[in-house]
């Protein structure tokens, strides 16, 4: 069976209905239901709880409480690279923009400026540019980190579809993050420019939060969202934590031509942890 078909049933389900559904559920508190149901989960997907601060599944009060639990210090060493890996997850797809397109999977692509909201002149710094689609599971870390040093100067909350974002749908649905809703984060660094972090939203993902804003996407109004940071003083470290999932998805990294050179380990599908080399500046 194709991917195209089998992406079917997608576009009849009650995304926007199931997605709220689903946030209430992970953030209800609700004693022995929230620990069976989080123990479940840890067995289903297999979760290494030895590896976060608190390993006690009975502990939490709310599955997003799990969901997003921190990680023990020096689990993730950051290694010694210009950038690093933001997330643990898995490369979805990563290279060179051609010209203003980014390449989904076989058969698709998006561009740039359909993905940060129709904005072409924020879009035009990345022409010819480089991207990394990273993909977060079910069972991953679900913090998103610095890949560098970075001022952040504006965020955009672009409202969209709520597909599933699994490699299957993004070989099956044209335009896939370009589709759905999604926060694009827009970031200064001082020794490689402009980059983007565009947080991508999915199917039963109950929002998608930023560490200076909190909540971005709580009522989901239909509309395209600007907020402006370029009077104020937001800079994050390297490796610090920018935001979360709540449930899981996929993170988009736009990066300025002559920026970066990927990992060469790097490929599609292989599996990625925080911290590890993403790039370095071209020699």
């Amino acid at each position: 069976m194709s991917d195209r078909i089998k992406v079917l049933p997608q576009y009849l389900l009650p995304k926007q209905a199931l997605t709220t559904f689903a946030g209430r559920i992970a953030g209800a508190k609700g004693g022995v239901w929230t620990t069976n149901l989080i123990r479940w989960f840890v067995e289903k997907y297999q979760v290494n709880m030895d590896e976060a601060v608190n390993p006690d599944i009975a502990s939490y009060t709310s599955f997003n409480e799990f969901f997003t639990r921190p990680l023990k210090p020096g689990v993730r060493p950051l290694a010694q690279a210009d950038f690093i890996c933001p997330v643990d997850g898995a490369i979805s797809q990563f290279g060179q923009i051609d010209d203003h397109q980014i390449f989904q999977a076989k058969g698709h692509k998006f561009s740039t400026a359909e993905l940060v909201g129709g904005d072409t002149s924020l879009a035009a710094h990345f022409q010819h540019g480089s991207f990394a689609n990273l993909y977060l599971s079910p069972k991953d870390y679900h913090r998103l980190h610095m890949p560098c040093d970075g001022r952040l100067t504006r965020m955009i909350y672009v409202p969209g579809a709520l597909f599933s974002v699994n490699p299957t749908t993004a070989r099956g649905i044209p335009g896939l993050f370009a589709r759905n809703e999604r926060v694009v984060c827009v970031f200064e660094s001082p020794d490689h420019g402009a980059f983007v972090m565009t947080l991508v939203g999915a199917t039963i993902v109950g929002s998608m939060e930023t560490v200076w804003h909190g909540v971005v996407n709580p009522q989901r109004l239909g509309k395209v969202t600007e907020y402006d940071y370029s009077d104020q003083d937001i800079v994050l470290k390297k490796g610090e934590e920018m935001g979360r999932f709540l449930l899981g998805s996929t993170i988009v990294m736009l990066f300025k031509q002559g920026t970066i050179d990927f990992n060469q380990a790097w490929a599609p599908e292989r599996g990625i942890r925080l911290g590890e080399t993403m790039g370095n500046r071209p020699a």
